[in-house]
């Protein structure tokens, strides 16, 4: 059911912050202007719709009828284009199935092999050029059932969503969209999302992180994304999620991110002696982690990125 929201804005310094007199919540956008119109809306709330199609994925089975457009626009308070665009995304990525005068459905689960053996460990380098960043949207809501789940917290617990575009000598290179507990880090600001040393940033807030899973895929970009990458609709890009924990085994980040296909690819060393040592190091960094987000360097992984 839709609900009126009215907004209070106040200018600070570079930094928008907007109040929803209706929820509660506040917004920061570090553009200066308005949620209301600009980029900001539309990623949340395209991050939303998403949101709730990945959990119907992830709950049923493959196979299993997602709700009717008609239905699931109710249900979300979205137009039929904001829904169409996120069913077309998960199509595109063959996690959901049209079916011509049936409907939408489930797809087959995909076939998942671990690249390395856990006990390989290799340093991060650093990638040519020069890393910044830029945040899109800064927001505190409520984390939802799906990144409920993955950082094990109240589907109505608060958390800190930030969605910010990594640069490579001031060319757009990805997208990430952050998830992080307010009760981890509370103190999160834009700057520390710009400062480009994240983890660096989550220990000044007294949380050290331990490791990450992390998966990666092909994927194609949407009408936005391709808008902030500079890229063609529906250009090759590789999709990166990771979930970080800290040294008490606590999630404290699950992060998605976008990369572009045509500037980043994935290199792994193999080592297919019994007894061969670990990998050594090489140009490039940990995918999914920009240079200068895990300052000590390790990663338990034999893949490296490069930026081309």
């Amino acid at each position: 059911m839709a609900v009126n929201t009215q907004f209070t804005a106040v200018r600070a310094l570079s930094i928008f912050v907007e109040v929803d007199l209706t929820t509660g919540l506040t917004y920061w956008s570090a553009t200066g202007k308005t949620k209301r119109g600009g980029m900001a809306e539309p990623i949340l709330k395209r991050e939303r719709v998403r949101d709730y199609l990945l959990e119907l994925i992830e709950t049923h089975p493959p196979g299993a009828p997602i709700p009717a457009e008609r239905v699931l626009c109710r249900q979300l308070s979205v137009s039929r284009p904001t829904l169409r665009s996120a069913v077309d995304e998960l199509v595109n990525t063959g996690l959901l199935i049209r079916q011509h005068g049936r409907g939408t459905f489930v797809a087959p689960a995909k076939i998942t092999q671990e690249l390395v053996s856990a006990d390989r460990a290799m340093t991060v380098p650093q990638a040519g050029g020069a890393w910044t960043s830029r945040v899109l949207e800064h927001a505190r809501i409520p984390a939802g059932a799906r990144v409920g789940r993955r950082l094990r917290v109240s589907p109505a617990a608060e958390i800190t969503y930030i969605a910010r575009l990594r640069l490579v000598d001031g060319a757009p290179m990805a997208i990430e969209y952050l998830h992080v507990p307010v009760a981890v880090a509370p103190g999160l600001t834009v700057q520390d999302m710009e400062s480009g040393n994240f983890y660096d940033r989550l220990a000044d807030h007294g949380v050290h992180v331990s490791d990450a899973v992390q998966s990666i895929e092909p994927t194609v970009t949407n009408d936005a994304e391709s808008a902030l990458l500079g890229v063609p609709v529906f250009a090759p890009a590789l999709l990166f999620e990771r979930l970080t924990n800290d040294t008490t085994g606590r999630p404290v980040e699950y992060v998605h991110s976008l990369y572009r296909g045509d500037r980043y690819r994935i290199v792994s060393k193999l080592s297919l002696a019994p007894s061969a040592p670990a990998p050594g190091a090489r140009t490039g960094h940990h995918p999914g982690i920009p240079p200068g987000d895990l300052s000590s360097g390790q990663v338990r992984s034999a893949t490296t990125g490069d930026v081309q």
